[in-house]
């Protein structure tokens, strides 16, 4: 695909052009000396941006300095519960809108984040640094190549502007691309904090009209709406969970509408498989462990329900019910979605009525031996003697792996054909700690070669690649203690 002379840029963004009560128009304030840290090319040939990205004015954009471009950028404003707590007023602090460009791939919004104070920073800085931008850069390409549905990434600019955390660090700004970067706390916002119904119901029917136009007509267009949010969320938590992604802080107001993994925080992956793990080094009661994200999931779809509420016609307990109807499939969607991608992890073709209870007695061999999750699940497509390796009691996992070749047998499996299904749905490669923490030094040193070099090797997770196996090893001794917290 030839790149794109230039974006083509639209008159204004979704929300902006809902009316002034969604957002404040603001300029970016750019970063000093910018330099390029990494760039996603696949993301730009998809956008047809491949030769713009190489121009100078592009590195100028994307550090901020939009200059006479033109186009009005944008902070949205948002509310939202945080770690289950009502927090009021929120809003894009460090992000804005540069606008929506025409792509192959359809209508994109592109957003800085890092790019400085907004009327929604509160205590903050408006900034963010390299460390977290590396991350985010890495991970929301890391899950798109996985799979996944997710926001994107397409470049990170660094710069020599200090900006202090726990420690003085420096500034960068990622430039992030996504079809919408519509959150449940943007309805919670004005259910809540601004009662305002009229654009309450403005932003349900403008959300339905651009998004999802085939609920128009529905006789109840939020329930509608509710119901789809709660497919689209039961399905991405079932993707999270079986690669062991952890999200970190599932706030309402970090919570995507069309489904996507939004908001790279103090994410994570598994390691040695523990259901209890907590990736967040700020979450001290354990709120968002990768055990509890289906259920805080669903706990953030009713707060989504109870800020649609007001738009529903009708006597408030009737309207209650109807949404609290329009729920329920996530719990039936969640369920068929996750025994659907265990089932695959471990290679069945079909189903049979005791294969939940095999994936969960694999799932407790894991937990009780700390098995590492991604690579006890790769190795099981070369057979089980290649997979009780991972395991601390062999006699447990060799009567697991017994019912598991009977289970085989019921369906004919060919372990050639059933091996290769494995490997394009079991990654070998994943964004693990330690790999992004050597990056993160190597640039916090001016090297930027081994964030270039991880995001080719994440960017074709399912593939062998030898030359790259040590990225794929156990973790180091001291990995664990690698500590990711919301500050990131």
């Amino acid at each position: 695909m030839v790149g794109l002379s230039a974006p083509r840029w639209r008159d204004a963004s979704f929300l902006q052009s809902l009316g002034a009560a969604f957002g404040t128009d603001l300029p970016p304030q750019p970063v000093s000396a910018p330099h390029w840290v990494a760039r996603s090319n696949m993301l730009a040939r998809s956008l047809g941006l491949v030769d713009w990205l190489d121009r100078e004015d592009a590195l100028a954009l994307l550090s901020g300095a939009w200059g006479a471009h033109g186009t009005r950028t944008h902070a949205s404003v948002y509310s939202g519960h945080q770690f289950g707590v009502w927090a009021g007023q929120l809003g894009d602090g460090r992000a804005l809108m540069l606008g929506e460009i025409d792509t192959p791939a359809g209508p994109m919004e592109v957003q800085l984040k890092g790019s400085g104070l907004t009327p929604y920073s509160r205590m903050g800085d408006g900034r963010a640094v390299l460390r977290s931008s590396i991350r985010e850069f890495l991970g929301s390409e890391a899950m798109h190549a996985l799979g996944i549905p997710t926001t994107r990434a397409l470049a990170v600019v660094g710069s020599s502007l200090p900006v202090r955390r726990e420690t003085m660090e420096t500034a960068a700004v990622v430039t992030r691309v996504a079809p919408s970067f519509l959150r449940f706390g943007h309805f919670e916002h004005f259910a809540h904090t601004t009662n305002d119904t009229t654009a309450l119901r403005r932003l349900l029917d403008a959300t339905i009209a651009r998004y999802f136009p085939d609920l128009q007509g529905a006789a109840e267009p939020a329930a509608a709406l509710l119901q789809e949010v709660a497919l689209r969320t039961a399905r991405l938590v079932a993707q999270w969970q079986a690669v062991g992604f952890c999200h970190g802080v599932m706030n309402t107001d970090n919570m995507s509408l069309l489904g996507l993994t939004i908001d790279y925080g103090p994410f994570g992956f598994l390691d040695a498989f523990d259901p209890g793990h907590i990736c967040n080094h700020s979450d001290r009661q354990g709120r968002y462990a990768y055990a509890r994200q289906p259920g805080v999931a669903f706990w953030n779809l009713h707060a989504l329900a109870q800020a649609l509420l007001p738009a529903v016609d009708g006597p408030a307990e009737a309207a209650s019910e109807l949404l609290l109807a329009a729920l329920e499939p996530y719990k039936a969607e969640y369920a068929r979605s996750m025994l659907a991608a265990l089932r695959a992890k471990i290679g069945l073709a079909s189903a049979h009525d005791d294969d939940q209870a095999l994936i969960d007695e694999l799932l407790r061999l894991m937990a009780t031996d700390r098995a590492d999750f991604t690579i006890a699940f790769r190795r099981l497509a070369c057979g089980d003697r290649a997979t009780r390796d991972v395991f601390i009691d062999r006699q447990a996992f060799d009567a697991w792996a017994l019912r598991y070749r009977t289970r085989l047998a019921l369906e004919s499996s060919n372990d050639t054909e059933r091996a290769a299904r494995m490997n394009r749905i079991n990654p070998k490669f994943v964004l693990r700690k330690h790999l992004a923490q050597a990056a993160i030094e190597r640039a916090q040193q001016g090297d930027f070669s081994e964030t270039q070099r991880l995001l080719k090797i994440l960017e074709r997770p399912f593939d062998e690649q030898p030359e790259h196996a040590t990225y794929a090893d156990h973790p180091p001794a001291g990995a664990q203690q690698i500590e990711v917290s919301c500050s990131s």
